[in-house]
């Protein structure tokens, strides 16, 4: 009984609260991404993804464990894909890259709405406990939209920037490489595990971030310092 009680007693609290607000804010980036491409597809006359319960904001419905444990560790990652069927398209290649699109530029978009809330939370709020942990969750999507939209513009299969740029290619290559698509994702998952992607999208993720917080009036290094509540929550 003294064992649980010491382990609990040392449980940095503050730190598993954290990383929860993490998780949530992974989530909802997740969410959008997906539920973005599923909406566009279906717009363009593709009712795959309606029809699979893909437009939705059940997080569950689009989570990729795997995908969501990068964004986490390495603050990049992907979601379940959301089933397109390009033939509904009226315009087959032009359609899936709107489509793939969709998911990067919601990130974008969320990012930004996330920085602006956080610049009137940090002008506006007392800096309290509930202040930081708004800001904390803020922060988090803002850093995981930018970097989970970077990340998926890469034009690498099965990422959506290969969707986009694969609309430029003649159609006999453009096939080839949609059929073995699944086989490059594990290259793609080591490749980051290794750390081949770090300085590229941090120099931009750095940078975008800080285009969002100079039309927001939101200063950078707060943004980025509210990430970990429990390292703000020290200071009180």
């Amino acid at each position: 009984m003294g064992s649980i009680s010491d382990f609990l007693n040392n449980m940095d609290w503050w730190g598993l609260l954290t990383l929860l607000i993490s998780a949530a804010a992974a989530l909802l980036c997740i969410t959008l991404h997906e539920l973005s491409h599923g909406f566009v597809a279906w717009r363009l006359g593709d009712p795959t993804a309606k029809n699979a319960g893909r437009l939705t904001l059940n997080p569950i419905r689009h989570l990729d464990v795997v995908g969501l444990l990068m964004m986490l560790v390495a603050k990049v990652g992907w979601a379940k894909p959301v089933p397109v069927d390009m033939r509904y398209f009226k315009h087959p290649r032009q359609g899936m890259a709107l489509t793939a699109l969709a998911g990067p530029a919601a990130n974008f978009l969320t990012a930004l709405a996330a920085v602006g809330v956080s610049s009137a939370v940090f002008h506006l709020a007392p800096l309290g406990p509930a202040a930081v942990f708004v800001l904390c969750f803020l922060s988090n999507m803002a850093l995981l939209g930018v970097g989970m939209g970077l990340f998926n513009l890469i034009p690498l299969s099965p990422l959506d920037g290969s969707k986009i740029l694969f609309a430029l290619l003649p159609d006999r290559i453009y096939y080839t490489i949609l059929r073995y698509e699944k086989y490059v994702m594990g290259v793609v998952i080591l490749l980051v595990l290794v750390g081949v992607f770090d300085k590229p999208l941090s120099f931009l993720m750095v940078h975008v971030l800080q285009g969002f917080c100079t039309l927001t009036g939101m200063p950078l290094g707060g943004l980025l310092l509210f990430q970990d509540a429990s390292a703000i929550l020290n200071l009180f």
